[in-house]
């Protein structure tokens, strides 16, 4: 099943239009970061969960925030970044970010959904999508792991995006 037309053009004008100044805000705020197209990738893929679950009031700055704490992630995963300082940082970038029991209760039920997707995947596909997003392993680890190009790589995300997105379209449709 694939996206409907309304949701491709709500990623397309409210997401990746920000697409170049989201790359650009990271190479600023973080430039040692080894690789902001991963990161890009997938800030893009829990704003989109994130959709499926209910509209995102400002798809801008929830864009933003994601890819903020996935780079601090990275930092504290062990890379090397020069950090700017709070006191620089703007006021429209800082938000309140505890989830509130509502959150909590949505979030894990879009994990089990989550779950659930991943399980449905083919086999190729669930291994490429689980190096990627459990283990945090950039194209280039994962292709050399398993001795297929970047490229096949980035092919079998792809594929595993869409799936998923088609079992989370689905479980929403049956839930009351």
């Amino acid at each position: 099943m694939s996206t409907s037309p309304e949701d491709s053009r709500w990623f397309t004008l409210a997401v990746q239009s920000h697409e170049a100044e989201l790359r650009g805000y990271l190479r600023r705020q973080f430039p040692a970061l080894d690789d902001v197209d991963d990161l890009v990738q997938e800030a893009f893929g829990r704003l989109w969960r994130s959709h499926l679950l209910g509209p995102v009031a400002n798809p801008r700055a929830f864009l933003f925030a994601v890819a903020r704490n996935l780079a601090f992630d990275c930092h504290r995963a062990g890379s090397r970044f020069v950090l700017k300082p709070i006191t620089e940082t703007d006021a429209e970038n800082v938000f309140d970010e505890e989830p509130s029991a509502a959150e909590h209760a949505s979030r894990t039920q879009e994990r089990e959904i989550l779950r659930s997707a991943i399980r449905a995947l083919p086999d190729r596909c669930r291994e490429v999508v689980l190096l990627r997003y459990m283990e945090s392993l950039t194209y280039k680890e994962i292709a050399q792991r398993l001795n297929i190009s970047p490229e096949t790589v980035k092919i079998h995300l792809a594929k595993g995006l869409r799936r998923c997105v088609a079992h989370f379209q689905n479980a929403e449709g049956k839930s009351p």
